[in-house]
């Protein structure tokens, strides 16, 4: 990690250091990902298949998993994990159906209901990632949302393994959520399949789900582009922002460091403290640590484009993790939940020394689908309202437009609109004779 002491560097420097190094490749990633994109366009399941033998060194006729797989997937399964992943999914759709929106209407005045109903996204896309890592926890943060919202089609895809079948623990956790439609696609042709569709795919109306740095500008460029998808959010490479004080513990925040890391070569993690001696204490034990993981080479890969930032105080290291926006951000402090209101700009916060975000990555109840790249100042993680759209309605009586209409009327001649005006007015006439 490099060591920084905020108050020694510029502006533009400090700018710098808090860009994330998936960013430094972006012009490049574009480059790659449109290619993909428009072959998938173009050839649908052919180029599919080309991505599929380039990309993942597997060669499939057939990309729908099979019943007789879902069965293998859960026969094969330790009894363990099926059970912390039934145990994880009780506790993700509790959360996620107390925080529902509701539907509601109001009288804004007499004669005129206003209010705003939910309707589902009718068909939907999810990505679950299992490149470096497969993540069954992401097809419960994924699939219960869906579900709740009541969406009539959820198509998942994963990419597969070099034997050709997609990750068990996946396919089980799919199946929890109540999604029977996966594929074994990875990638950005997994983003250009489900948004235009193939012999094989569906086209989705809308996309969600983490990535790399790959799948994400998929995500961004198909959201852009005519008949492609609505996505979620920006969420790609993992990251994590500890700020921590003089009386945090150095191997609880060296692990919470480590397991971001750990993701993948492209993820960040900060360390933000006051005292010096606690970014030296934490350096030694995330290098102690390291010694002892399997992934231990790709988080090495990922802290050298990490940093540990030397604060002159715990209001100057909210400024900067403000301005950093990070997907998870973790507090490290003496009376922890005192300071949250500091934060502005984050996309899951993690309260105290008890509460590691590897809790919400799998079984808190919280979604781990949330924005990274600093998108956390615009926009929030995942729930059941990603997966519906809103409507608003307006009812409106004789008595309400008489009551209303002067207002639109004004507003439209001050507006030079003739039209909406007269739309209004003839009413009223109407209602005069």
């Amino acid at each position: 990690m490099r060591r920084v002491i905020w108050n020694a560097i510029g502006a533009d420097e400090r700018a710098r250091l808090l860009q994330r190094p998936s960013q430094a490749t972006a012009p490049e990633t574009r480059a790659a990902v449109a290619l993909v994109l428009e072959a998938v366009r173009q050839d649908g399941d052919r180029a599919l298949r080309d991505c599929t033998r380039r990309f993942d060194a597997v060669e499939l006729d057939d990309f729908a998993v099979s019943r007789a797989e879902f069965a293998a997937a859960e026969a094969g399964l330790a009894p363990s994990l099926r059970a912390a992943i039934d145990e994880a999914a009780v506790r993700i759709r509790a959360f996620h159906a107390a925080g529902m929106a509701r539907e509601f209407s109001i009288d804004t005045a007499e004669g005129v209901r206003c209010g705003r109903i939910l309707r589902p996204i009718p068909r939907v896309g999810l990505y679950v990632p299992a490149g470096s890592a497969p993540l069954p926890s992401t097809a419960l943060m994924l699939g219960i949302p869906a579900m709740l919202a009541g969406c009539d089609d959820i198509v998942l895809c994963t990419p597969p393994r070099r034997d050709g079948t997609a990750d068990p623990a996946v396919l089980f956790a799919a199946q929890r959520s109540g999604i029977a439609r996966v594929f074994k696609l990875g990638g950005a042709q997994a983003i250009a399949a489900m948004a235009f569709g193939t012999a094989s795919v569906p086209r989705c109306d809308k996309l969600f789900g983490p990535g790399n740095a790959y799948v994400t500008e998929a995500k961004r460029q198909v959201a852009m582009m005519d008949g492609g998808a609505g996505i979620d959010m920006p969420a790609g490479p993992s990251e994590v922002l500890v700020i921590a004080d003089a009386g945090a513990t150095p191997a609880f925040v060296a692990a919470d460091l480590l397991s971001q890391a750990e993701h993948g070569p492209d993820s960040q993690v900060v360390l933000i403290s006051d005292d010096a001696a606690m970014l030296d204490a934490v350096a030694d034990a995330m290098w102690r640590q390291l010694e002892t993981l399997p992934r231990g080479n790709v988080a090495r890969a990922a802290l050298t484009a990490s940093l540990a930032i030397r604060a002159d105080s715990l209001e100057q290291a909210f400024a900067i993790s403000n301005a950093y926006a990070p997907e998870h951000l973790i507090l490290a402090l003496r009376d922890a939940r005192a300071w949250l209101p500091r934060v502005r700009s984050a996309g899951s916060v993690f309260v105290g020394d008890w509460a590691p975000e590897a809790l919400g990555d799998y079984c808190s109840g919280t979604n781990h689908v949330l924005p990274t790249s600093g998108a956390a100042r615009w926009c929030s993680g995942l729930g059941v309202s990603s997966f519906q759209t809103a409507i608003t309605v307006q009812e409106v009586a004789r008595e309400g437009i008489a009551g209303i209409g002067p207002c639109a009327v004004e507003l439209a001649s001050a507006e030079g609109l003739d039209a909406h005006r007269l739309a209004v007015q003839c009413r009223l006439e109407a209602l005069a004779a």
